[in-house]
């Protein structure tokens, strides 16, 4: 294929490849030549021009395909626009040549047909370049289609169209004849054609004024004709065409003079008119139709009218929202005169109303719902009011009226009946839409929404009063706040007027449909309204019988509202479960005498009365199985069973009931029926197993002997068909934007399809996916679908035995009927059977005997065989479900043998058709053929169908067939991929494209087979290159196709070949292609590809090419919009708001819910991959969006006085939109597009968290701004965040205002610590306080004090006119709590962390959020603003804590929870309570500690006004008052259950936190302890009770276990501390009582305090001690494992490299360091003697491992702690206590030889190993342990040899340590101790001083060691014994002295030096005066050094004088030069 990559064709390759390869290889380099023309310079297409043209025009005799002829036309026109024209003239004429040839045979059709398109596109390209030629052309074409056939006439109307699109105003001579020719195929017989002839008028009336002036009218007649027995697309097509006209006729201004006198303007309602013509009479013209309708015969045929309804949709869309605006009332009366009773033609039948309702409904919402922005919608919605306010005043009218017009007034009513019904259902679907931004509307009473909905209720109609309650239900789901009220008025209206029956059914139905809502709203509704409504139900029941004129209504009423009011659930149900049962149990007769004496007694009305109610019992029952499962215990089953076979008993009475009384029972018996059915479909079959075969005879005799003639096939088998296998039958079973009326056609014309009044008992129930309304089918359908899938449930349980007499009966029954009615029952037949399969497959039943196979497979095969497409459909999926259930082989491989055989022999499409699907079908439920012989058998006979050109059916199906081989098949395919490839490849070129349906199963192909190869096709083999090349061929293919749903399947091909293999797709001309679909303007319906299934793909294909390459798409779609194509005009400005602006704009106007998932997840991933590096598109864009809706008010509104005006205005301008546009990319975006905005505001935010701190700090932000202006900072738009924030938390809809919060939540905490730079001390947050205020203050008065809110909301809480559930109320409260907890929380913790640093911090703001969040304001003020109302909120706390601790106990403590619930729940709402507390409890935990602690627990009760201090307990206070304690409860009691209600709360939830269990809470409860054990009174609790510690330690140990996170590691350790502490202040108050009580006795009897008593035992579990060392070695060995001595003698350890932690490790080993030294204190002397070892071990082991030297001279955290550590443990008083000393004294020798052991590691490692550290540490035992653990000799040896080598040390670091150590230990009070070091010691520091003599300091370091030596002998002089002083003092004068510099030295000396002469001298000066003696002597003896230290002095002297002359003007004498000048 490479070789056809050339701008002129290869020939020597052409000719040696194969016919079908020929074919291809041309095809690619047409493609390649496609995209290589337009950029060839102009030279080099001259110079190879004659050639190509040569080569191009031979091709059109090759007879080329579909495909092929398009390229070469499109090449051929490209080449003559960019090269010469001059020969084009020549090709013109040989293409007319072609044209005009004689011979017809089928082989030379495909050359005319390319010389056709090549006219069209040459016209097309080249325009009026080709002067007058095009006459002669015109007229040659529409010659040549007086005789071609449906091909022919298809491409010339094509070509017709792209001449004219060429041509333009040019092409006027021939538009009278284009026009004529392009009637005749706008009635065409091949459905392609007229879709084409469409296409060409569309484009004809873009130049052809006489369509839209004088001919409007016979135009208009001419698509109402082609509606007739049109397809989907002819409708799409046509409907676009009579839209596009009507309102280019409307908007037009006659411009030529010889039009203008017979010419006027046409106006909306002549307009109007038109199209309801066409809606109310069809085809058949103005006049003729006459005569029928005398008659009454002629009826609208279904698709004219479907036709005209999209027709209307377009003709609004293309005058745009604001025509709609401006003209709505005009535009909605006559919308809904379309359904008024003045047209009985119309709505003749019942069924004609719901057609002609569901049409009117559709234009409704595919207008307003789809055009209009929020603003609009409302006054809309105002408008619809009106209209049902008028209506209702005609029908009052009527009602009053008494006169003769009676007659006449009830007709009135019913013509209003449908209008209403339209009308209400338009409104409820708008405000459902609005959500809460229709709450103006609401509250708007001058429209008064609700009382208009609430009137119209008691409407003589039932289907009016039933939509004016689904249109309450939508309003209560729109604004949930609404529900409650609207009940209560509803129950309200019930009770008053229950003797008028339209009262009873409008407001039970009411009633109904609120409740229906309640589960979509999240708040719920009050508990008590369940009571309430189950009241009136039974009064209204128990009342029935009482007034016969409304027994009927009362009874159905009743039963509604009781199956209504189960869909709320077990929780409400359960209180009213037994009343239910009871009524249930009394409806039924109790034994069959009963129903006997029943049957002789009534008259029909009694039972049409009993028969309602028996059926809304049923119904009741169902509702209760379905929504409160949970309820149906044994028990209850069981009491629901008695009346079951009572009910089925009556059942089978039924038909002689309906005998007996006439035709009056005969819907109440179907009715009947379908409830009993429905039921038993819910119920477990085991539970009616005795009454089996009554039931299934009832059932066989519905399914075979329907009352019905009409075909069910539309409703029954499309669930039972595969929805892959639907797409075989067009688009109308498939998704499309018209689904809702199109499937009034499905239905066949008996049927328009579903309505409410069909079945009340819907209107509770959730509707169906895609549908706005519940569209229940009549009865006599619905019983039908109810019998096949109880049938489907009972045949799978029925015994096998029993089930061939079945089948025979159904096959008998099928036999015996003839005609239309044998394949209804047929239908029916194979459905139920079809159904029990799918039972029978899912409970893995078997199916039975050999001979009930034979029955089930004749049953099958013959609708195998049926002629509806449908049946054959679902028939082969009923045949693989059979072989899947009998899943025996050889029965599979005979199933698959006849449709072989059959396919063989016979010839008919019916039979060929069902038998390829079933092959297909056949593998799709077993891998088990998998034998190959099979595989190819199927592979064969399928290739030889999908040829078979004369019938485009048998092709599809085999096809499609084939593709779900292929898919299926998997790796046994793989022999077949390429000759499969070949054909599809071969077919794509051949198919002509009329037969879209071939074309979609070869997409299918194409795709399975992409699929099947896989990441196969990123290889680079010749064999894998070729497929992929194939493969992308066949993808170009179908991306030229004109079908949308074969661009669909390229699209999804693509993106899996994308997939598999990236590098090979072309991603810049995938991308351009999307964009081309998704956002073409050139289609005016919902702004983009009309097709939703192409939209779809479109949008999935991007959602993954922008997971993997967001930035690269972006970018191609904004070039794509640069290359100003003249054939591409995107509907919005791609330039400035790019792709992603451009898909947020298609999610404001997509009205498919998945489609708008999809476009959010594409959005999402282009944010995450770019939202950081467009950080200011990104915002901007969602400004746009945000603030698009802020100005809701500010939309220019063209006043109605400029309307006249306006209309003189240049047509162009009102089809464009609005001047206003420019400035805003997004016009009124909806609400749920905002939130969406402010949902990526916060996305946008996370993604920049991830990117680096810069985003959050402003001075580095502005910093890295200033170096590369590129970058971008979010800090930096702090301002339009708040902004957006703002604007969205201040709007109308609830949802954006939780959105907006959000975000500023966000915002407030993110940015909360970020400074200002130009202010320092300030925040930056602090300039946006009032926007932040201002945007909390409407959702909550600041100013309020907690407990008024707590107050405010308790008595929301009790009142009766509450609305939302009781829940709603316990979430409000503990939200306030929980903030108030926050505020509290953070107060304590500002002033705690003031006191700490006593730092001065200075007050901003006062408001309170601004406090809550600055962190630098002062904590005073906000601990005021809390304080005040401490004592309340304390209460309320402790309160909601109780609470959440009776809600945690497990389950089997049930019982013992408070009966009527407790503070903030009600018993009922337990479960929905739930949630809410687990969502507060631990912030108003902590907080509750946190203000227990701040009083010391001294508790403060306002009611007594006495301060109890309770003081801690002691031993001897503990058990003094059990006997006399007073009933009310002591202080000491409250504090002790406070104590343990919030210790039991927080070892409950750390005992076991859900893996899902939120940080915050863990570290909120853990600071709770910390701070509860922070004062003396809880800790004595602790410290008293051993076991609560030892079980809190494990509870810890646990926490550290099984969280890794460092922060709550630290906050359990924490705790631990003061665990400990106090166990140790316990132990302490032990032996200070002990000593009091026994002074007298001696002291060798004290009892042994501490663990450990008297054997130094610890016991694990019971041991405090043994909890804590666990818990630490816990932490140490996580942090450093070589501490695990098992671990040490493993090989890894052993290297001794030493680990550097990270910080929280450090933070985490120094604290579980610092818990281990206090240990001892809390044992015994002998516990303490067996707990040491491991402490010496540990921490020891911990300096060892972590003694690293740092870069600074710094200490290690870890180091510093386990010498703070070691300090402690070694001055413990256990070291010195008699009974411990020995031991200790022995342990603590081996721990100090471990240290020196650390220098003499192997390996030479000491280097490694910091000098200092273990100095420091052999230096902590030297001074902190008694004198006789360290002065052995040979410890002392070792130590003192340690001490001469670091002396030695290079480092001066170490040096200077080394003497700060020693200067320590010279001065040990202790003299054994100190002696030895001295003696060895000081000489060779004075000797090293000495030496400095010679070499002066270099720097600083060396300076401080020469200054730390000094010191060091300094303090050796005055520790010596007098006789050694003088040599000492001696020895240092001269070393002193040496350091001194003479005058000239000074000057030039370093600054080292300098400073070493200072201290010098300083040194000399206090040496003088204290050894005066020895001073003087020296001196003496020493003329040079005396002359030295003078002239220093002297110098010193003058420094002094020279900085106190510029100080004062007198200088005297400083008193401190005299003294040593005198003392000299």
């Amino acid at each position: 294929m490479e070789l056809a990559h050339s701008l002129l064709l290869n020939e020597e390759a052409y000719k040696q490849l194969g016919e079908f390869q020929k074919a291809e290889f041309i095809f690619e380099w047409l493609q390649f030549l496609e995209k290589l023309l337009p950029v060839t310079s102009r030279a080099d297409i001259r110079e190879n021009q004659k050639k190509l043209v040569e080569q191009l025009t031979s091709l059109l005799n090759n007879s080329p395909g579909p495909p092929t002829r398009r390229l070469v036309a499109k090449n051929l026109a490209v080449l003559y626009s960019t090269g010469d024209t001059f020969s084009v003239y020549q090709t013109i004429d040989k293409c007319n040549e072609l044209i005009r040839s004689k011979d017809d045979s089928p082989s030379y059709l495909p050359t005319k047909l390319a010389a056709v398109v090549c006219l069209g596109y040459l016209y097309k390209k080249l325009g009026r370049i080709l002067g007058n030629s095009f006459t002669d052309t015109v007229g040659n074409v529409l010659k040549a289609m007086k005789n071609a056939e449906s091909q022919g006439r298809y491409e010339i109307m094509l070509s017709l169209q792209n001449i004219l699109n060429g041509l333009g105003a040019a092409a006027i001579p021939c538009h009278r004849d284009i026009y004529k020719a392009a009637r005749s195929c706008l009635t065409d017989r091949s459905m392609a054609v007229r879709c084409a002839a469409a296409k060409c008028l569309l484009e004809l009336q873009n130049e052809a004024v006489f369509m839209w002036s004088t001919d409007l009218d016979s135009v208009v007649t001419l698509c109402f004709k082609s509606f007739e027995g049109s397809n989907y697309d002819v409708r799409l097509a046509v409907s676009k065409l009579l839209g596009t006209v009507l309102a280019r006729a409307l908007t037009s201004k006659q411009t030529t003079a010889s039009t203008r006198h017979n010419f006027h303007r046409i106006s909306l309602e002549e307009v109007m008119e038109l199209l309801g013509t066409g809606f109310l009479r069809g085809s058949c013209g103005f006049l003729r139709a006459s005569g029928d309708m005398l008659k009454g015969t002629s009826s609208v045929s279904r698709d004219v009218r479907v036709g005209v309804t999209q027709a209307y949709v377009v003709f609004v869309s293309t005058l745009g929202a604001q025509w709609l605006e401006r003209n709505f009332s005009a535009f909605l009366s006559h919308t809904l005169y379309l359904v008024s009773q003045s047209h009985t033609k119309a709505i003749q039948s019942q069924m004609d109303a719901v057609g002609c309702r569901h049409c009117v409904s559709f234009i409704l919402r595919a207008t307003v719902g789809g055009l209009l922005g929020e603003k609009a919608q409302i006054a809309a919605a105002k408008e619809i009011c009106q209209a049902i306010w008028k209506l209702k005043k005609v029908a009052d009218g009527a009602g009053n009226d008494g006169n003769l017009e009676t007659k006449n007034s009830t007709t009135d009513v019913t013509a209003s009946q449908h209008v209403l019904v339209c009308a209400l259902q338009e409104l409820g679907s708008l405000i459902h839409g609005l959500g809460t931004t229709a709450a103006p509307l609401l509250q708007d009473s001058s429209t008064g929404v609700l009382e208009a909905v609430i009137s119209v209720i008691l409407h003589p109609s039932i289907s009016v009063r039933l939509t004016a309650a689904w249109c309450l239900r939508c309003i209560a789901v729109a604004l949930p706040s609404c529900v409650s009220l609207l009940l209560d008025r509803c129950i309200e209206r019930l009770t008053t007027l229950k003797s008028s029956p339209e009262a009873v059914t409008g407001y039970s139905f009411a009633v109904a449909a609120l409740l229906g809502a309640v589960k979509h709203c999240p708040l719920g509704i009050p508990h008590g309204k369940g009571k309430v409504i189950m009241t009136v139900a039974e009064d209204l029941l128990c009342s029935a019988s009482q007034n016969s004129r409304i027994s009927l209504q009362r009874t159905q009423a009743g039963w509604l509202l009781i199956a209504a009011l189960m869909t709320l659930g077990p929780a409400v149900v359960q209180h009213h479960l037994p009343r239910m049962l009871l009524l249930w149990k009394c409806i039924f007769p109790s034994s069959p005498k009963d129903l006997e004496t029943e049957k002789t007694r009534g008259d029909s009305f009694t039972w049409q009365v009993t028969l309602e109610g028996r059926a809304g019992a049923l119904c009741a029952i169902k509702s209760f199985v379905s929504h409160c499962a949970g309820l149906l215990t044994d028990e209850v089953v069981q009491r629901l069973l008695p009346p079951l076979p009572s009910a089925v008993d009556l059942l089978t009475q039924l038909s002689s009931i309906n005998k007996s009384y006439g035709n009056s029972l005969k819907t109440p018996s179907t009715v009947y029926r379908h409830k009993l059915y429905e039921l038993l479909a819910v119920l477990p079959p085991k539970t009616y197993e005795g009454s089996f075969w009554a039931v299934l005879k009832e059932l066989v005799a519905d399914l075979t002997v329907p009352d019905s003639q009409i075909d069910t096939s539309t409703f029954l088998l499309p669930p039972l068909c595969h929805e892959n296998d639907l797409l075989l039958l067009g688009p109308l079973l498939q998704e499309t934007d018209h689904r809702f009326i199109e499937e009034q056609l499905l239905l066949g014309n008996s049927i328009a399809g579903g309505s409410l009044e069909y079945d009340p008992y819907s209107i509770y129930e959730t509707v169906a996916k895609g549908d706005s309304v519940p569209k229940p089918l009549p009865p006599v359908l619905s019983v039908i679908s109810a019998a096949t899938r109880l049938f489907g449930v009972m045949f799978s349980h029925v015994a096998e035995s029993h089930r061939l007499q079945v089948l025979e009966q159904l096959l008998n029954s099928v036999k015996q009927t003839k005609g239309s009615r044998q394949q209804i029952v047929q239908l029916n037949v194979v459905s139920a059977f079809s159904t029990s399969l799918k039972h029978l497959a899912n409970c893995k039943g078997s199916l039975g005997p050999e001979e009930v196979r034979r029955s089930a497979l004749t049953l099958v095969m013959g609708a195998l065989e049926s002629n509806n497409p449908l049946l054959r459909c679902a028939a082969a999926e009923c045949l693989a479900r059979l072989a899947q259930v009998v899943s025996d082989t050889a029965f599979t491989a005979g199933l698959a043998q006849v449709s072989f055989d059959k396919l063989k022999s016979a010839r008919d499409v019916v039979s060929r058709t069902g038998h390829s699907l079933a092959l297909g079908c056949l593998y799709r439920y077993l891998g088990g053929i998998g034998s190959t012989q099979h595989l190819n058998a199927c592979v064969g006979i399928l290739y030889t169908l999908s040829q078979d050109s004369t019938s485009p059916d048998v092709q599809a199906w085999a096809l499609h067939s084939l593709s779900l081989i292929v898919d299926l098949a998997g790796p046994l395919y793989h022999v077949h991929v390429e000759p499969t490839l070949s054909l599809v490849l071969m077919l794509l070129l051949t198919v002509p494209p009329a037969y879209t349906e071939v074309h979609q199963s070869l997409g299918r192909c194409l795709n399975a087979l992409i699929t099947t190869l896989g990441p196969e096709l990123q290889g680079s083999s010749t064999t894998v290159s070729a497929l992929r090349t194939s493969c992308l061929l066949g993808c170009a293919v179908m991306q030229d196709n004109p079908d949308c749903l074969v661009q669909a399947q390229a699209i999804s091909c693509l993106q899996q070949l994308h997939m598999f293999a990236p590098r090979h797709v072309n991603l810049s001309s995938l991308v351009s292609c999307l964009c081309e679909i998704l956002l073409d303007n050139s289609v005016l319906v919902n702004l983009c590809s009309s097709y939703l299934l192409l939209r779809r793909a479109v949008v999935s294909c991007l959602c993954q090419l922008v997971q993997r390459e967001a930035a690269e798409v972006s970018e191609y779609a904004v070039a794509l919009v640069k290359e100003n194509r003249e054939d591409f005009t995107p509907d919005v400005n791609i330039r400035e708001i790019g792709l992603e602006g451009a898909l947020l704009s298609l999610l404001d106007k997509e009205l498919d819910q998945r489609l708008c998932q999809d476009i959010k997840e594409t959005l999402i991933h282009m944010l995450t991959s770019m939202a950081v590096e467009k950080l200011s598109f990104w915002l901007k864009l969602c400004k746009d969006v945000l603030a698009a809706s802020s100005d809701f008010n500010t939309v220019v509104s063209i006043d109605t006085t400029q309307e006249e005006e306006t209309a003189k205005v240049d047509d162009a301008s009102i089809l464009t939109s609005n001047s206003d546009e420019r400035f805003h990319p997004f016009s009124n975006p909806r609400w749920s597009t905002r939130v969406f905005a402010a949902e990526c505001v916060y996305k946008i935010i996370s993604q920049c968290e991830n990117a680096g701190s810069a985003h959050f700090d402003i001075t580095l932000a502005q910093e890295r701004k200033q170096r590369d202006s590129r970058d971008d900072f979010l800090v930096l738009h702090l301002a339009d965040l708040i902004r957006m924030a703002f604007m969205a938390a201040t709007d109308h809809s609830d949802q954006l205002r939780l959105s907006g919060l959000q975000t500023l939540q966000i915002l407030v905490r993110k940015f909360a610590a970020v400074p200002e730079p130009e202010f320092p001390g300030h925040v930056i947050l602090e300039q946006f306080q009032a926007n932040v205020g201002a945007a909390l203050r409407p959702a909550f008065a600041p100013e309020t004090p907690p407990d008024v809110t707590a107050k405010a909301c308790q008595a929301g809480k009790e009142a009766q006119s509450q609305q939302y559930n009781e829940s709603t109320s316990t979430m409000e409260i503990l939200a306030v709590l929980k903030a108030w907890a926050e505020v509290y929380i953070v107060a304590v913790e500002k002033q705690k962390s003031q006191s700490d640093a006593h730092n001065h911090c200075f007050k901003i703001g006062n408001s309170a959020e601004e406090n809550y969040r600055d962190v630098t304001s002062s904590a005073s003020g906000l601990l005021d603003l809390v304080q005040a109302d401490l004592g309340t909120l304390s209460k309320l706390w402790l309160a909601a804590l109780q609470d959440f601790a009776l809600l945690t106990l497990p389950s089997e403590y049930a019982s013992q929870l408070p009966a009527e619930g407790g503070t903030f729940y009600t018993a009922e709402t337990i479960e929905n309570a739930r949630p809410h507390y687990y969502n507060s409890w631990a912030l108003i935990l902590y907080a509750t500690a946190l203000w227990l602690t701040s009083t010391g627990f001294i508790i403060v009760d306002p009611d007594e006004g006495v301060t109890n201090l309770s003081r801690p307990v002691t031993p001897t206070t503990m058990c003094q008052d059990s006997s006399t304690r007073p009933l009310v409860k002591s202080p000491e009691d409250v504090n002790t259950d406070r104590f343990h209600l919030i210790l039991g709360i927080s070892v409950e939830f750390l005992c076991s936190p859900r893996s899902d269990a939120a940080m915050e809470n863990i570290i909120a409860c853990l600071r709770a302890l910390h701070a509860l054990f922070d004062v003396p009174w809880p800790r004595s609790k602790i410290g008293g009770d051993q076991e609560l510690g030892v079980e809190l330690l494990n509870v810890l140990h646990r926490l550290i276990l099984t969280r890794e996170s460092p922060d709550i590691q630290l906050a359990a350790l924490e705790v631990v501390q003061l665990i400990l502490f106090a166990a140790q202040e316990h132990v302490k108050e032990k032996r200070r009582s002990a000593e009091v009580d026994d002074g007298a006795a001696e002291k060798e009897t004290l009892p042994e305090f501490g663990e450990g008593k008297d054997t130094g035992g610890l016991i694990p579990g019971k041991s405090l001690v043994f909890a804590t060392l666990e818990l630490c070695v816990c932490i140490l060995v996580r942090q450093l494992p070589q501490l695990n001595p098992k671990l040490t003698c493993s090989p890894a350890v052993q290297s001794g490299k030493h680990l550097l932690l990270s910080e929280d490790g450090s933070r985490l080993v120094a604290a579980a360091l610092i818990i281990l030294s206090d240990v001892p204190a809390i044992c015994s002397p002998e516990g303490s003697i067996s707990v040491l070892p491991t402490i010496l071990y540990l921490i020891i082991g911990v300096l060892k491992e972590t003694a690293v030297k740092l870069q600074d001279g710094q200490l290690p955290l870890t180091v510093a702690a386990s010498l703070q550590a070691l300090k402690g443990l070694l001055s413990s008083p256990m070291a010195r206590a008699e009974k411990s000393r020995t031991a200790w004294t022995d342990l603590l020798r081996s721990a100090l030889v471990t240290v020196l052991d650390c220098w003499d590691r192997v390996d030479g490692l000491l280097q490694e190993c910091d000098e200092v550290s273990l100095l420091t540490a052999i230096t902590v035992f030297i001074m902190s342990t008694s004198p006789e653990v360290t002065t052995i000799e040979c410890l002392q040896k070792h130590c003192i040899e340690k001490f001469k080598i670091t002396l030695d040390s290079k480092d001066p670091l170490v040096q200077c340590k080394c003497y700060q150590l020693l200067h320590s230990i010279f001065q040990h009070p202790n003299k054994t101790v100190s002696y030895p070091y001295i003696h060895s010691l000081s000489p060779s520091i004075v000797r090293k001083l000495q030496e400095t003599e010679k070499a002066k300091p270099e720097n600083a370091d060396e300076l401080q060691v020469i200054q730390e030596g000094i010191k060091v002998v300094t303090a050796l002089t005055a520790t010596a014994e007098e006789e050694h002083r003088a040599h000492l003092v001696a020895g240092l004068l001269p070393i002193l002295i040496s350091f001194l510099l003479d005058e000239n030295a000074l000057v030039s000396a370093t600054n080292s030096a300098k400073s070493l002469h200072e201290f010098a001298l300083q040194n000399l000066m206090q040496i003088g005066p204290q050894y005066s003696l020895v001073f003087k002597k020296l001196m003496a003896a020493s003329p040079t050094m005396k002359a030295r230290l003078e002239s220093a002095v002297k110098g010193n002297q003058e420094s002094i004088k020279a900085k106190t002359a510029k100080h004062a003007k007198n200088p005297g004498k400083s008193s401190s030069i005299q003294l040593k000048t005198n003392f000299l």
